[in-house]
Order: C-alpha cells, then sequence, then structure tokens
C-alpha cells in the first residue's frame, strides 16, 4: 500500500515501497472515501488484496501495517477488519 501522509517512516525507512505491487497504482484503490457503500468497499477490497496477492515486499507492507498501526485501507493483503481482529486476537467476519 502506498504510503499514507498520517503514517510514520518505518524502521529501515520505505525503500521496499519502490518494490510493491502497487506502486503506480491510485491510492483510491486501497483507502476508500468515506460513505462507502459497503458493498463497493467488499468489492473494491477484494481487488486491493488480490494486487497485494502478488507482491513480493506484502510481509514488510503487513508489518509496517500493524506496528503503526495503520487504521484504514489495505495494507499487505490485510483489510482494516483483518488487522483490527489481529489486534484483538480473533478473526475477521
Amino acid at each position: 500500500m502506498r504510503r499514507s501522509r498520517a503514517s510514520s517512516p518505518p524502521v529501515g525507512g520505505w525503500e521496499w515501497l519502490a518494490k510493491a505491487a502497487c506502486d503506480g497504482l491510485p491510492v483510491e484503490q486501497f483507502i476508500g472515501p468515506d460513505g462507502e457503500l459497503p458493498t463497493v468497499r467488499r468489492q473494491r477490497e477484494r481487488a486491493a488484496v488480490q494486487v497485494c496477492a502478488s507482491c513480493p515486499v506484502a510481509a514488510q507492507c503487513l508489518a509496517h501495517a500493524l506496528t503503526q498501526p495503520e487504521l484504514f485501507g489495505v495494507w499487505g493483503g490485510t483489510t482494516e477488519a483483518d488487522r483490527a481482529a489481529a489486534r484483538r486476537g480473533t478473526v475477521a467476519a
């Protein structure tokens, strides 16, 4: 996932982003607008997770998202709900 404006640089910097499958894609594909309809959101998230599935730096992206924590968008193949569930120690529905 592309770096958000609110993100602090991860340990080691942002260099891994240059290798990300999402590099050059619109950030809106990974972070939806306020008020997005649930059906549209699920569709957008599925498409974003598919991009992450082929990403060579997905593990680094996910590690960043969990340590920041990134509360919004798809990061490292996980949705907001996935990461919230991981923080709670549960499984996202």
